[in-house]
């Protein structure tokens, strides 16, 4: 049948891509970021850290292709059941707070740069990483507490202990304030950066790569995210709304294949962030080329050593206040 091919020939297929390419792509931008010569940038904190976690996760997914190309069946013991499902929460957590860290900080860099200097350290970002480690890993403790690997017919499942209640009001309110609340101060974060951008495009009426690449990076990584796990946690939260009322507009056989098809895109992203930063910022790629050839100088991407980043810091967005400024003094003299 076609979700017999799906289950176990497709996705093994696409998980093996995404293990080995993420594997590899994630490996050498922490290699590079953590041994690159020279000064680094703050942001750079929260994209190792964030690296890592999909690291982490992708070291697991070996054993969620075997459980496809096996029909389901968990062959791989009662530890491992709980540890890879706790290790994909914490992923999931992590992910979600990083990027939330990684958007204040590019927020507070660039529409309120003078005001928020002394929060912006390379010390405030490792103790930002460490909360988010430690609250991940708390917070993905009840979905170890609740898998089990169970058996039916003699044969061994992964699955949830039977959802309470008790339980679903906990998933939904944990799903809200870990996912949705940190994706909507995401984008408010990012739609207040664009603004700042335009407007200063508008009154400099320059044409600046620097800025037009910063603006694809926010754009692509965000929106990967998005797309990444948005659909999966939409169908978990309509999974778990109907689980807490009699009668429900969506059966649940319809969520559970629609949490099922979209886990792969969730899984996906682990493995995309690498291929976004080496396309777009010029920083990094510089760094991935010394790092894999040291024959490759910083020439050889742009002579300039000057990051996104700090340029955009350095933008002087108060550029009508000066016009202003500059057309008064001329009256007086």
């Amino acid at each position: 049948s076609n979700d017999s091919l799906y289950t176990s020939i497709l996705l093994p297929i696409l998980y093996s891509v995404v293990f080995l390419t993420g594997v590899v792509g994630n490996l050498i931008l922490m290699g590079s970021l953590c041994f690159k010569k020279g000064s680094s940038r703050r942001i750079d904190i929260f994209i190792v850290n964030l690296a890592a976690s999909d690291f982490v996760f992708l070291v697991t997914l070996p054993l969620w292709v075997d459980k496809e190309a096996s029909s389901g069946l968990w062959r791989t013991g009662s530890f491992l059941c709980k540890s890879s499902s706790y290790i994909i929460s914490v992923n999931m957590y992590s992910s979600v707070f990083f990027l939330t860290c990684m958007s204040a900080d590019r927020f507070l860099s660039i529409v309120c740069p003078s005001s928020s200097r002394r929060i912006r350290s390379r010390s405030f970002a490792a103790g930002a990483c460490i909360s988010v480690w430690l609250s991940s890993c708390i917070l993905g403790l009840p979905t170890a507490l609740h898998r089990t690997l169970t058996f039916t017919e003699g044969k061994p499942f992964c699955i949830d202990i039977g959802a309470t209640p008790t339980k679903r009001a906990y998933a939904l309110v944990s799903l809200i304030f870990t996912f949705f609340v940190p994706l909507l101060s995401i984008l408010a974060c990012y739609l207040s950066i664009m603004r700042k951008l335009c407007v200063h495009y508008q009154h400099s009426r320059k044409h600046n790569k620097k800025l037009r690449n910063s603006i694809q990076i926010i754009f692509f990584v965000v929106m990967a995210f998005v797309f990444s796990w948005a659909p999966f946690n939409t169908f978990k939260l309509l999974s778990i709304i109907s689980g807490l009322q009699e009668d429900s507009f969506f059966s649940s056989r319809t969520l559970q294949l629609g949490m099922e098809f979209s886990s792969p895109l969730a899984f996906a992203h682990s493995c995309i962030n690498p291929f976004i930063y080496y396309g777009f910022d010029s920083y990094i790629r510089r760094a991935i080329g010394q790092r894999l050839c040291s024959c490759l100088r910083s020439q050889d991407y742009g002579s300039s050593t000057e990051t996104s980043e700090s340029h955009l810091s350095k933008i002087n967005f108060n550029y009508v206040e000066d016009s202003i400024r500059k057309r008064k003094n001329s009256v007086l003299l």
